[in-house]
């Protein structure tokens, strides 16, 4: 099974573990949405290896950005197949202390990682339905077993579970599908996490029955390609 003439968008897919998914479905044959707030050659990439992407500027935070990118996917092919929610917060990985957290901060991470995803299932919803569509959300062990050095952001993962959840729940007499993709992988806020505790990457790695961190391409965005 391929995804030829399927659509999937992307969030966070300008560099990272999107980078990697985004890359990955355009070579299973997906038409690939790359929505970042800013064009990092992602889809220049993709092309030069002779698949399809197109690149859309996109603030998950902005509902009139999240409407423009579910636009940008049904007018450049036609249907919107899949949406997946990447995105986190720039701050995401800086380390910091739950004691020293302000509303603006919280604010910052909620609104990309919660708020994203509300704003791409309410936009999205119709165009998933007529397809019997998928929504996937990103979510990691953090968000199950907390984090010392990122609490912010284990507590945005953790808060992504419950979504995704109820969302299936939801949308299951849709016929759309709610899944969510919880990797150990190498991203920014898996660096910074590691910087912050460098012996962190080997007891991941132990657990791990490869005995290595996840690359974005090879290892989670094929996962993400056989939803």
């Amino acid at each position: 099974m391929t995804l030829d003439g399927r659509t999937v968008l992307v969030t966070g897919s300008g560099a990272g573990v999107g980078r990697g998914i985004a890359t990955a479905l355009a070579a299973d044959g997906a038409n690939v949405v790359v929505a970042s707030r800013s064009d990092t050659g992602a889809v220049r990439e993709i092309i030069s290896r002779g698949h399809r992407a197109t690149w859309t500027r996109c603030d998950v935070t902005a509902p009139a950005d999240v409407a423009d990118a579910v636009a940008v996917a049904l007018t450049e092919t036609g249907r919107l197949d899949a949406v997946v929610h990447n995105a986190t917060s720039n701050r995401s990985s800086r380390p910091h202390r739950l004691l020293d957290v302000d509303r603006e901060l919280f604010d910052d991470h909620y609104s990309v990682s919660v708020g994203g995803a509300r704003h791409f299932a309410a936009t999205a919803f119709d165009a998933l339905k007529h397809h019997g569509g998928t929504f996937l959300v990103f979510t990691s062990p953090a968000g199950i077993e907390g984090s010392a050095t990122l609490p912010l952001y284990a507590t945005m993962k953790g808060a992504l579970r419950g979504f995704a959840k109820s969302l299936a729940r939801e949308w299951a007499p849709h016929g759309i599908t709610v899944n969510v993709v919880s990797p150990l992988a190498y991203s920014p806020a898996m660096t910074a996490a590691i910087e912050a505790d460098p012996a962190m990457e080997e007891r991941l790695s132990r657990r791990i029955p490869l005995g290595r961190i996840g690359d974005p391409e090879r290892d989670i965005g094929s996962a993400v390609a056989s939803w």
